[in-house]
C-alpha cells in the first residue's frame, strides 16, 4: 500500500519560522569566535551519531553524557549571543510598531527632531573631517540607550554644529567618548560603548568598532569620523559604510530620521 507525504500549512510555517530564526543567529554570530564554537559542536555531534550508528557503547556512553549537558555548556559558553538575539528580539521597532506596544505602555517616540538638526549633525562632521576631528556619534532609535546614557556626562542640550564641534576638540575632557543624541537633544558626552568581537578591517580603530558593538544590539545609528584619515562613516544594524560623502550622510539621516520630521 503506497504511502503518502501530507505536508500541512503548519509545516511550511514552522520550517520557515526555523530557517528565520537559524538565520538571524548566523548573522549574529557571523565574523565572530562563537561562529568557530558553533562549527565546532555540529561536528562533534555529527561524530556522536556516527559513534552510535556503529554501536560503539563505550565511546558512545562517554559522549552521551557530555552531550546530555550540552544544553547548559551552550548557555555558559554563548551567553553574549542569548543576550544580543533577545535583544534583537525585544528593541526590534518594527516588532513593536506591529504589535503597538509603544502605544500600550506609553513608550512611543517623541517626533521633536527637525531638518535643522540634520543640517546640524552634517555641518559638524564635515567640518570635523576637514580637520581630522575624531567623533563619535550615536542617534538613538526606539531605545534609549540609558544604560550607555549612564557612562559620560549629562548635558540635555539642543542640538547645535557648535556644541558637538567643541566636545570633540581634541583638548576637550569629553572628545574620547561618543555623544548621543535623543530626539532634538544631545543627552550625554563622553559615553562608553561595548565593542564588538567581530573580525574587522585592521585600519578601523576604537572608534568604528563602538560604533559596530552599539549597532549590532541596537537599532541606533553612530556616525563616525576618522581621526587619522579625516573620513566620515555610518555603522546600523552592526554594519559599517566607509568614507561616505556629506551627501550621503544627509540621505542616511533622512532615511533613519524621516518619519520624525515635520512636514511643511
Amino acid at each position: 500500500m503506497p504511502l503518502f507525504i501530507t505536508i500541512r500549512f503548519l509545516d511550511v510555517l514552522d520550517i520557515l519560522l526555523v530557517a528565520f530564526l537559524l538565520y538571524q543567529l548566523y548573522r549574529l554570530i557571523q565574523g565572530t569566535v562563537a561562529f568557530n564554537i558553533v562549527i565546532g559542536l555540529f561536528s562533534l555531534y555529527l561524530f556522536w551519531l556516527i559513534v552510535r550508528a556503529l554501536n560503539m557503547e563505550l565511546l558512545g556512553s562517554i559522549m552521551g553524557q557530555f552531550i546530555g549537558v550540552g544544553v547548559l555548556a551552550l548557555i555558559v559558553v554563548f551567553h553574549p549571543e542569548i543576550r544580543k538575539f533577545l535583544v534583537f528580539i525585544g528593541t526590534n521597532y518594527n516588532v513593536n510598531k506591529v504589535l503597538s506596544l509603544d502605544k500600550l505602555f506609553g513608550t512611543g517616540k517623541v517626533k521633536t527632531f527637525d531638518k535643522e538638526h540634520i543640517d546640524d549633525i552634517v555641518d559638524a562632521c564635515d567640518s570635523m573631517t576637514k580637520t581630522k576631528t575624531g567623533a563619535l556619534i550615536i542617534i538613538c532609535g526606539a531605545n534609549e540607550l540609558a544604560d550607555q546614557v549612564n557612562t559620560g556626562e549629562r548635558i540635555n542640550a539642543r542640538i547645535s554644529s557648535s556644541l558637538i564641534r567643541t566636545i570633540f576638540f581634541k583638548n576637550s575632557p569629553l572628545h574620547d567618548g561618543a555623544i548621543i543624541i535623543r530626539g532634538s537633544k544631545i543627552v550625554a558626552a563622553g559615553c562608553i560603548l561595548p565593542l564588538t568581537q567581530k573580525q574587522l578591517d585592521k585600519m578601523l580603530g576604537l572608534r568604528h568598532r563602538a560604533a559596530v558593538g552599539l549597532t549590532e544590539n541596537t537599532d541606533a545609528m553612530a556616525i563616525v569620523v576618522s581621526e587619522e584619515r579625516g573620513t566620515m562613516s555610518v555603522a546600523q544594524g552592526g554594519e559599517i559604510k566607509r568614507r561616505i560623502s556629506k551627501e550621503t550622510l544627509v540621505q542616511l539621516l533622512e532615511e533613519k530620521l524621516g518619519s520624525d520630521i515635520p512636514r511643511t
